[in-house]
């Protein structure tokens, strides 16, 4: 709904929850309205404008207060869409298993170590990952001082030492490298298969009028913002992020197992500055 026309945004929902209760209803099915949050999601303007006009949320006849998180798929959501929140729930879990690994590493091998660190504690913070393009720095920033942490762990090297020889040692690409990997794939995902179609709506090739050095690479349309907020739409992060690769990472034709491959190099080459 528009900050400026929350009253009827509010109306068609607790319309819309309405009817979608009677229709479960109608066929032996039970909808929990109760057990539900609502989450307002805006600018700073925004959430200053609708906020104290919006204490509470109808749906399905439940009045509902606002909250100011919300968990979605394991994923924890804020107003600002910062996700500073749920990079600190993701680092504190990260942290837990991290600390586990660091009381048994002298008794596990390195290869051991690192498939321990991959699964129980790298995997958390790639989980959703995508969503994370355009966050603010700090809250990529939290995130990535878990991984060094784990790097030292894993290498058992001084936690004083710089990380990024041990991530280049072990090949891992830093955290924003990560959400550049997940969105890439996401995005070359949808280029060729065309699904989901909602998400598949938002992206489309760009047509280029004047014949450039660029008009041979696959590059896809880009649409203005206003604001930071924006930007973390896939609208606006799938073009951002595919335009940013080199020629030869999006080249038609592609295998998705070879894309893989030359984008991963890409962002090594990128990420460490080695030769590609």
């Amino acid at each position: 709904m528009c900050a400026d026309n929350t009253a009827a945004g509010l109306s068609v929902l607790a319309a819309c929850t309405s009817d979608v209760r009677l229709w479960y209803m109608q066929n032996g099915l039970q909808l929990n309205p109760d057990k539900s949050e609502s989450l307002i999601v805006g600018t700073s303007p925004q959430l200053k404008q609708a906020i104290p006009v919006v204490p509470s949320v109808t749906v399905a006849g439940v009045n509902l207060q606002v909250a100011e998180q919300m968990k979605v798929l394991g994923v924890v959501l804020d107003q600002r869409l910062t996700f500073e929140k749920h990079a600190t729930a993701v680092a504190k879990s990260c942290n837990y298993h991290a600390q586990a690994i660091r009381h048994i590493r002298h008794l596990l091998t390195l290869d051991l170590a690192q498939t321990l660190a991959c699964s129980l504690i790298l995997s958390r913070i790639d989980y959703c990952n995508a969503l994370l393009h355009g966050a603010p720095a700090a809250t990529i920033h939290k995130l990535q001082r878990v991984r060094n942490n784990v790097a030292w762990i894993v290498v058992q090297a001084p936690k004083r030492s710089d990380a990024k020889p041990l991530l280049r040692r072990l090949h891992w690409l830093p955290v924003e490298q990560r959400i550049t990997y997940k969105t890439a794939v996401l995005t070359f995902k949808i280029r060729n298969t065309a699904t989901p179609a909602y998400l598949n709506r938002h992206i489309q090739s760009r047509d280029c009028v004047r014949n450039l050095r660029s008009s041979g690479t696959p590059l896809l349309a880009r649409s203005s913002w206003k604001t930071d907020f924006a930007v973390c739409g896939f609208r606006h992060s799938a073009p951002a992020v595919w335009n940013s690769l080199s020629s030869k990472t999006v080249l038609d034709g592609s295998s998705l197992t070879l894309f893989k491959s030359r984008l991963r190099s890409h962002l090594f080459h990128m990420a460490y500055n080695d030769r590609q």
